[in-house]
Parts: structure tokens; sequence; C-alpha cells
């Protein structure tokens, strides 16, 4: 009988921290496969249906950021968000893993109450949320319709917001908690090689926070790296 559990790979060369995070992580009731290196870790991926991957940058033999890009190459693995776990703080070697294709990022050391909320950030997806797709975003003071394209503000209608305004905001208020450097969001809103530069993303948000008002607060810029909508953990 299958399981009904949420499965997450951890690839982690350390090995202390990888059965210490498998050892919480089960604690709640999560389904863990640990790798200790990028070839078992690309193999358990593409043989077993994970939810979520783990992934630590310096491992022995492949590199972290280059797992990721293959896991993200990989059409029948590529739809699995992966978080990057790293002792590289530098805000170059965090880009470099966002724009490698990671959907978040927790550096070393970290508490494990944060590493929690990184990955049930990560999984609130509407494929594992169950039911249609959505219609309407509820977040904080903000109410977005998604088939009239609409937003409202403490039920105030925000009037004039531009086509790329709205997906911006559409798409940071849709993964609360979520980073996303400025090369993502572009492709993520225009598709990729749209003639759009990380410049005219930054006077978009401008824009976007002056419309929404106090409540454009809730777009929080990461220095160096980009933005993201803040949820109840930032």
């Amino acid at each position: 009988m299958a399981s009904n559990k949420i499965k997450i790979l951890i690839i982690e060369d350390e090995k202390d921290i990888g059965e210490l995070v498998q050892f919480n992580l089960e604690n709640l009731g999560y389904d863990i496969s640990l790798a200790n290196n990028g070839e078992l870790g690309l193999e358990l991926a593409r043989k077993n249906k994970h939810d979520l991957i783990l992934l630590d940058l310096m491992l022995p033999g492949i590199h972290g950021l280059e797992v990721c890009r293959i896991i993200k190459s990989d059409n029948n693995i590529n739809s699995i968000p992966v978080i990057m776990v790293t002792a590289l703080g530098q805000e170059e070697n965090i880009v470099k893993g966002l724009e490698s294709g990671a959907d978040d990022y927790i550096t070393k050391p970290f508490s494990f109450k944060i590493l929690y909320a990184r990955i049930k950030s990560v999984l609130r997806r509407d494929n594992l949320e169950g039911g249609n797709k959505k219609r309407e975003i509820n977040i904080f003071d903000i109410k977005i319709n998604l088939i009239n394209r609409e937003v409202f503000v403490k039920n105030k209608l925000i009037k004039d917001l531009t086509f790329t305004e709205f997906q911006i905001l559409q798409l940071l208020a849709s993964h609360p908690g979520w980073v996303f450097t400025r090369y993502q969001i572009i492709n993520k809103i225009r598709g990729e090689n749209h003639p759009v530069t990380d410049r005219s993303i930054d006077f978009q948000i401008v824009g976007l926070r002056k419309k929404l008002g106090d409540a454009g607060s809730d777009i929080q810029t990461i220095r160096g790296v980009g933005y993201r909508f803040k949820n109840n953990d930032s």
C-alpha cells in the first residue's frame, strides 16, 4: 500500500547533519531518503517520486549547483522544489543557487525551526494542498481575484495596476516566504529571453508598493538577491 506521507530527499555529505535532519523530519511524519553525494542524490531523485529536495552545495563529486541544474533540466523531475542548504552565505553564492533553479535557500548553521518553516513554505503548493486551481489569493490584508485580475487591500479595489505589476504580485503572493531573484521574476512572468532588465523589475516593484499603500511593505527586498512576499515566519 502506497504511503501518503510527503517524501523529502536530503542530499548532504556531512553524515551527522544529514542524519539529524532526517531524524527530526521523520518525527514530524515525513518520509525521508538520504544521499551523501550528488550522484546518489540524482539516482534517488529519478528512481523515487519526491515532493521536495534539500540540497547541500558543498558535495563531493558533482557540486550542488550542478546537481540543481541537472534536476531542473530533467523533464521527469524538474517540478520537484529544491531548497538549497549551504554554508556559503555570501550573496553571490545565494544568487548562483537561486538562478540554477533552487526554489529557496537556507544557510548553515541553521535552527531546525527555521528549516521547518522554509519546508512548509515551499510545500505550500496547489498540488499538495489539493482541490481545484485557485481562483483567489487571500494573504494578510490583500485579496487577489485571479479570474477578474482585481486586487483589493482591506476590501478596497486597487486601480491602475499594470499587467506586469499584477503578474509580479500574483507570483510573490502565491509563494509567501519564497525568495525570487530578478532573473527568476522576469522568466516566470514574461518567459525566457524577454527584453526586460533587472532594473525594470525594481521599477515595477516600486510602483506596485506605492499602489498597495501600507500593504506594500509585505513585499520584502532581500538585499543582493531579490524579492519575496512575507509570511508569518518572516
